[in-house]
């Protein structure tokens, strides 16, 4: 029977017994939102991800597939081994049928009601309703059947000139996948197979440029990861000669995305795409007193970025903006792309978090802790029964989150006195 270690933990009047007195730092380096071997990553293993973690003095590490929980029990066991506190999370994507009509983007910049959806501090082990399982399954046959539909057009392109060669859904899951297959293991394929199947870079660049269409490559065949980039971009997404559209059944409304999320006992949270490197936003995104407006009537009150992406200045001002507002914020790095880079959350070029922005983080971060260790302990946590948020819980939830995590990672002094 899998055992979640916060069940293990004493309850909060015997934490703060046993922690009377003792200084907590105002924030620890924490990543509450990296994607895994699972479902797509920059990682080969999760050992690399954990090792990283260590190395980075990142306290807290939080998992966020594409629409599975399978990575949920090593990643528990490997952040508990390695003294790394785990946030369980997931992700979906949806459609917003009518912004979809109105062309109006959500979070995703090139297609009109498409929504990115994640749900953070799920019970572990993962549960949820029967009908929303079924859904769940659904879900991901339809994006397998998508996978497929594509590795068959792919071949059509690969057999015209190359009739031995070719790529199959189950090597490539095999190879290079977990449970789920994506677009991105696709390239990695496509990319090895001409890598395997050619002596020269030349003639590996010649075989994928035929694919192209006589397009000529940006990056040559050194550059794994933005060939990988390349090769999906142009073959694999709208407008490629092996895209295949995805089928409406391929998406789940907001409201069910929303109802799995709390039958398996987390917290909804809106992953916003807020500014491009030019400076421009999303029509949903683009006025943030609009946007609070929204994800309120939604009985949303978490959110979550990747600053990365972000300059500076734009997202101080909006984080601060929704903080004020009383929202969980969390931060991450996705690693949902072949590019390897520090787990370390900066905005874009590299630029550090001031210490008002990790502050923020830090408290969002406690606050999905807390309802973890809550829910594990049989309570209700940040959701009330009726699925509605409960804002006001914010600040004796940071605390409580502070003290679970702050135990956990020292938890040999707090149980021997030293």
């Amino acid at each position: 029977m899998k055992t979640n270690f916060l069940t293990q933990l004493p309850w909060h009047d015997e934490l703060a017994k046993r922690m009377n007195g003792q200084k907590f730092p105002k924030y620890r380096e924490a990543n509450g939102h990296i994607h895994t071997p699972f479902s797509f990553s920059a990682f080969d293993k999760l050992e690399t991800a954990f090792s990283m973690a260590k190395n980075e003095n990142i306290a807290v590490l939080g998992i966020n597939d594409f629409f599975v929980t399978d990575g949920y029990e090593s990643f528990h066991d490997g952040c508990t081994c390695n003294n790394i506190f785990p946030l369980f999370n997931i992700e979906f994507i949806g459609l917003l049928k009518e912004e979809q009509k109105k062309g109006i983007r959500i979070n995703d910049p090139n297609n009109p009601g498409r929504i990115y959806f994640s749900g953070k501090g799920l019970d572990y082990p993962f549960h949820t309703g029967r009908i929303q399982k079924i859904q769940l399954k659904s879900v991901i046959k339809e994006s397998q059947e998508q996978i497929k539909a594509m590795i068959g057009k792919l071949n059509l392109l690969i057999q015209k000139d190359n009739p031995s060669l070719f790529l199959s859904y189950e090597t490539i899951k095999q190879r290079y996948a977990m449970d789920l297959v994506r677009e991105r293991h696709i390239a990695k394929a496509l990319r090895i197979l001409a890598v395997e199947s050619f002596p020269s870079p030349e003639e590996q660049l010649n075989f994928l440029e035929s694919l192209y269409g006589g397009k000529k490559s940006k990056y040559g065949m050194s550059v794994t990861s933005a060939l990988e980039n390349e090769i999906r971009s142009n073959l694999l997404k709208s407008g490629g000669a092996a895209f295949v559209e995805e089928n409406a059944s391929s998406f789940l409304e907001l409201k069910k995305i929303i109802k799995i999320i709390i039958n398996a006992g987390g917290i909804p949270c809106y992953p916003v795409l807020l500014d491009d490197p030019s400076g421009k936003f999303t029509e949903f995104e683009s006025d943030p007193e609009k946007l609070y407006k929204s994800l309120t009537s939604l009985g949303i009150g978490c959110i979550e970025l990747i600053p990365g992406r972000n300059d500076f200045n734009i997202l101080k001002d909006f984080v601060e903006f929704f903080n004020k507002k009383g929202f969980i914020i969390s931060f991450g790095t996705e690693h949902n792309s072949p590019e390897m880079s520090p787990l370390t959350v900066t905005t874009r070029g590299l630029k550090p978090l001031d210490d008002s922005l990790k502050t923020i983080a830090w408290e969002g971060v406690c606050v999905i802790a807390a309802h973890q260790y809550l829910r594990a302990h049989g309570r209700q946590g940040y959701i009330l029964e009726n699925g509605k948020v409960s804002l006001d819980q914010k600040n004796d939830l940071a605390g409580l989150g502070q003290m679970v995590i702050e135990y956990f990672l020292n938890k040999k002094q707090y149980e021997t006195g030293n």
